[in-house]
C-alpha cells in the first residue's frame, strides 16, 4: 500500500504508535491521530507536521461518538491501527471494577466502537485493520487477568471482524508483540518490583517493521495473526 493512503493512528505518542507513526509520516502517508484530549492533539501534531487529529477519550467509549460528532472526519480511511493501550497489573483477589472497566474500555471497548465507527470508510477502501494484542492476548499470568482479559476479548474481536468483513474486502491482522521497550514496559517493570533495562527488549521499531510489512502485502494476501517475540 503506498502513496496518499490514509492511516487512523491510536497510541502515536509513544512507544510502537510512534515509530509506526513515524515509518508512515517519512514516506509521505496522510495520518489521522487520535488524541485523548486537545493538548495531547496539539503535541502530536507538532511531532507529525501535516498530520490531523481526533480527540476522544478511550477511557470513555460511550462518548466517542458523540466526541467525533463535533469534528470532521476523514473521507478516506485505508487502514486503522488500534496500538494504544493500558496495563495495571495486579491479583484478582485486589482487583476493583474500576481497575477491571479501565483496562476493558481502553484496550478492547474502544477498540470496537472505533472499528464500528470508521467500518463503512474501510469498506470503500477495501481497507485494513490492525490490533496491536500481546503475549498476554494468547496467554494469562499471574497478575495479568485484567489485562490478558481485555487482550483475549481484543484477539476475539479481530477474529469475528476477519469474518465478518472478508466478503467486503476489508482486512484484519492481529499482532502479538512480547515485551517492547516503552513507557508501558517500565511501568510494568515498576509493577512488577523489578529493574527496567530497555535493551533486553524488543524495539519499538522492530515491531513497527512488521506492522508495517502486513499492511504493505499486497491483496492477494493477508497477515491474520503475527507473534513478534524479543530476540535476544
Amino acid at each position: 500500500m503506498t502513496g496518499m493512503t490514509t492511516h487512523v493512528i491510536t497510541g502515536a505518542g509513544s512507544g510502537i504508535g510512534a515509530a509506526v507513526a513515524r515509518r508512515l509520516h517519512a514516506r509521505g502517508d496522510e495520518l489521522v491521530l487520535h488524541a485523548r484530549d486537545a493538548g495531547r492533539a496539539k503535541e502530536l501534531a507538532a511531532q507529525f507536521p501535516g498530520s490531523r487529529t481526533l480527540v476522544g477519550d478511550l477511557a470513555d467509549p460511550d462518548r466517542l461518538s458523540w466526541a467525533f460528532s463535533h469534528q470532521s472526519l476523514p473521507e478516506r480511511i485505508d487502514t486503522l491501527l488500534h496500538i494504544a493501550g493500558v496495563v495495571e497489573l495486579g491479583e484478582v483477589g485486589d482487583l476493583t471494577p474500576k481497575t477491571w472497566h479501565h483496562q476493558l474500555n481502553v484496550n478492547l471497548v474502544a477498540p470496537a466502537e472505533l472499528t464500528r465507527h470508521f467500518l463503512p470508510q474501510l469498506r470503500v477502501s477495501q481497507g485494513h485493520v490492525v490490533f496491536v494484542n500481546s503475549g498476554a492476548g494468547l496467554t494469562a499470568h499471574a497478575q495479568w487477568s485484567a489485562y490478558a482479559a481485555s487482550k483475549h476479548g481484543l484477539k476475539a474481536l479481530a477474529d469475528s471482524l476477519r469474518q465478518e468483513e472478508h466478503g467486503n474486502g476489508v482486512r484484519v491482522t492481529s499482532v502479538y508483540p512480547g515485551r517492547t521497550a516503552s513507557p508501558m514496559q517500565a511501568k510494568v517493570h515498576r509493577q512488577e518490583g523489578k529493574e527496567y533495562d530497555a535493551s533486553r527488549w524488543i524495539d519499538p521499531e522492530s515491531v513497527a517493521t512488521t506492522i508495517v510489512t502486513a499492511i504493505d502485502l499486497p491483496r492477494d494476501a493477508e497477515i491474520n495473526d503475527l507473534t513478534v517475540r524479543p530476540g535476544r
